[in-house]
């Protein structure tokens, strides 16, 4: 098989464009000679697609493991055409082609890096053993993995569970971490502080400088989970749809960085708003509207740099799992996640 280190060789349809645009990847179990297929064990849904699914179907879970396996089927990829986002997987390397750049080799166990959106995917039993209830699904099947994919050895110490719930949002505390780094004792807000992504880039921001955090959450028991793990200086109860109650919440002048760690739309306008002028907003949520973020801080007159979180930075998957280790409000909110 002819390859491209980006996948180009995999899009079905339209040609030309890349995986993770692409309508319909091709799946064959056959690899070139730098591509890596990995026998699945579990896959990890992103939290906007999965809320998105759940909704969708009033929690039927029949419903969603439907949907998704048909997803799967008919895009040769978990790409949610309505969010637009997928997850990542967990499984065992079978066979590395002798030119992949990887470092991966048979037997390996590995978490992926890089999203579902572009990955080739191909489900032997229809997802049976998954009750639809959660974001993790485990299958069995293969997926495959380019030249310039990114892949990570699981660690021995941790259930894979647990890891592939911290690897699927690496790349916020990596970012946050950088963006605090930047500046000098700053103020940091974290809406959404009580998920996973958002825990994580607490401790990421008070580990880089942070003179204050805030944790924004929608709920009280979100907050009593918040103020338990101690990872807040302050732990505020705010809907991060409602722009007005956001920034009240945060407090004049704003925070000097804001995270968005939320699985809902519309918390664009409130974020810019409980930034403070010249401040940093860094968008970690794959329900953000990019348009509506641009445009409302135009409207807003908001002078505030704002960040798409990639979810990829060197040594992010390494920083995530030392903070899981290192962290017990972390580990507590984590096992707290997964268990549920």
């Amino acid at each position: 098989m002819n390859s491209s280190p980006v996948g180009l060789h995999r899009v079905l349809e339209p040609p030309g464009v890349l995986p993770q645009a692409a309508r319909r990847l091709d799946p064959d179990p056959r690899i070139a000679e730098d591509e890596v297929r990995v026998r699945l064990e579990r896959l990890n849904l992103d939290a906007a697609s999965y809320r998105q699914l759940h909704t969708a179907h009033d929690g039927d879970p029949d419903a969603i493991r439907a949907e998704v396996l048909q997803i799967i089927r008919t895009r040769g990829k978990m790409h949610n055409p309505v969010t637009g986002s997928g997850g990542m997987l967990i499984g065992v390397v079978d066979e590395a082609g002798p030119k992949s750049p990887l470092g991966l080799a048979p037997g390996m166990r590995i978490a992926t890096l890089v999203s579902l959106t572009l990955t080739p995917l191909h489900i032997t039993d229809d997802l049976r053993r998954w009750d639809g209830r959660g974001e993790q699904v485990p299958a069995e099947g293969h997926a495959i993995l380019f030249a310039r994919s990114i892949a990570a050895e699981l660690p021995a110490d941790l259930p894979a569970g647990l890891s592939l719930a911290v690897m699927d949002v690496c790349g916020a505390p990596a970012l946050t971490h950088r963006v605090v780094a930047a500046r000098t004792a700053p103020v940091v807000a974290v809406i959404g502080a009580a998920g996973k992504s958002g825990s994580l880039a607490l401790a990421a921001a008070r580990r880089a400088g942070a003179a204050r955090t805030i944790g924004v959450v929608p709920f009280e028991a979100e907050a009593a989970r918040l103020r338990a793990a101690g990872l807040a200086d302050d732990v505020v109860i705010a809907d991060a749809r409602d722009p007005i109650a956001l920034a009240d919440a945060v407090g004049e002048p704003g925070a000097d960085v804001t995270v968005v760690c939320v699985d809902v739309p519309g918390c664009e306008h409130g974020a810019i708003l409980a930034t403070a002028a010249g401040g940093t907003v860094v968008f970690f949520s794959m329900a953000t509207s990019f348009s509506a973020a641009a445009l409302g801080a135009e409207g807003l007159a908001a002078d505030v740099t704002m960040l798409i979180g990639n979810g990829y930075a060197p040594g992010h998957a390494q920083m995530a799992l030392d903070l899981l280790r290192t962290e017990p409000g972390v580990a507590k909110i984590f096992k707290e996640r997964v268990e549920e």
